[in-house]
């Protein structure tokens, strides 16, 4: 044949034939293929995931769209063993024949058990999961995060009104399955730290299988649970269900009812251990009491003791000596100061100008009731008053007379 009777193609109708035939292909329209994965990129805006499957010897290219990836519970890491459902056709653009795939499922492990130990692998690195905070021991209220429709929240409330009928419930109702359940949990949660109406909280569900659990290993829910101002206790499953909420919380309960046994105190026990104590209390202090009287005797029966109760004695007997001699010296004070003070009365009554007059002398005194001294001191006519012994006359001046004192020896001419 004739180069010019051979048809010349372009690579782009060459690459758009090799796809065509490709597509066309029933056995390549749905295909499933097991490999390791490689070369794994998924920074691209667009959300499409670009890696190879390889096997011992070969390897063949891969794509999974947007649409296709967001629905993943995983996510792909190089060397992961995986089975990849989806077409085979060609890229055009460049030449490149590749598997699109439209599913994703670990070979040999699930991939809700992968997705799990990603997330927990990746908050554990953030922290998220050491910070806890104490129980408190003695609550006033309790927090009930779960379904009002399962077996659960009966459990709690049974158990919270046997071990403490005095602890007050605040229950929020939230699905615990399905893909509303993880927002309303997480929500339920920011709400009770946003309104304070509890001092603990109880977040969980009864049993299930891990797709019913799965609301508790999402992410949203960790992270609510963990920055929560209030302690959480969660109770998810039975004893060997573990959920990312159980890492994330402050204490893990095997079951709803255990947690509410974690979270109040049983009331009964109380009231024994406070007998115990009381007894306990009494015990010692009998104890104490009976050692401290036989020491008490040993004590008084010492030699020490003895001559210190004597030596008190003798300064007994010595104050009341000198107490003795104390009151007989200010009574002896007393008496002399009564005979010295007898001794002046008689002498002021002696000199007192009452006992003058009573001796049958009378007292001068002028108008005013001045006593007169000196006759120089009166004037004829003037009206003078005399007191005597029992009584005042009045009395009329009419002649005074005056008579020289006699001058002493020391006094000069």
């Amino acid at each position: 044949m004739s180069q010019s009777n051979r048809m010349v193609l372009s690579v782009t109708q060459l690459n758009t034939y090799a796809r065509s035939l490709l597509e066309q292909d029933p056995h390549l329209a749905q295909v499933f293929v097991t490999g390791e994965i490689s070369n794994f990129k998924n920074y691209y805006r667009s959300g499409h995931l670009y890696f190879s499957l390889k096997d011992e010897k070969s390897v063949v290219k891969a794509v999974m769209f947007a649409r296709y990836a967001e629905h993943l519970r995983f996510l792909p890491e190089d060397g992961m063993k995986v089975i990849a459902r989806g077409h085979v056709s060609l890229y055009e653009a460049t030449g490149q024949y590749q598997l699109y795939v439209e599913d994703l499922q670990p070979d040999g492990v699930g991939d809700l058990s992968i997705a799990f130990e990603q997330l927990k692998k990746k908050l554990e690195a953030e922290g998220l999961f050491r910070s806890k905070k104490q129980i408190p021991k003695f609550p006033e209220t309790v927090g009930v995060i779960t379904s009002p429709s399962g077996a659960a929240v009966h459990d709690i409330l049974t158990v919270l009104g046997r071990r403490a009928p005095e602890v007050g419930v605040v229950f929020c109702p939230v699905a615990v399955q399905g893909t509303d359940a993880a927002p309303q949990i997480a929500a339920a949660v920011k709400r009770f730290n946003r309104l304070r109406c509890a001092d603990v909280l109880i977040v969980g569900r009864g049993g299930g299988s891990m797709e019913d659990l799965w609301p508790f290993n999402e992410e949203i829910v960790a992270r609510a649970v963990a920055a929560s101002e209030i302690p959480v206790i969660s109770a998810v499953g039975h004893e060997t269900d573990f959920t990312i909420c159980d890492f994330a919380a402050d204490l893990r309960a095997p079951t709803p009812s255990a947690a509410a046994e974690l979270a109040v105190p049983d009331r009964m026990e109380l009231l024994a251990e406070l007998e115990a104590l009381r007894q306990q209390m009494r015990q010692a202090m009998n104890s104490v009491l009976k050692e401290s009287g036989r020491r008490l005797a040993q004590i008084s029966e010492s030699r020490v003791f003895r001559g210190m109760f004597e030596r008190l004695e003798l300064q007994r007997v010595r104050l009341d000596q000198l107490s003795s001699a104390l009151t007989s010296s200010m009574q002896q004070q007393m008496q002399d100061r009564k005979n010295r003070l007898a001794a002046v009365s008689g002498k002021l009554d002696a000199l007192s100008p009452l006992a003058v007059l009573s001796r049958g002398y009378a007292v001068a005194c002028d108008e005013a009731g001045k006593p007169v001294g000196h006759a120089a001191e009166v004037r004829k006519g003037q009206l003078l008053s005399l007191k005597l012994d029992d009584g005042d006359l009045g009395c009329l001046v009419q002649s005074i007379k005056i008579r020289r004192k006699k001058r002493s020896e020391g006094e000069k001419l």
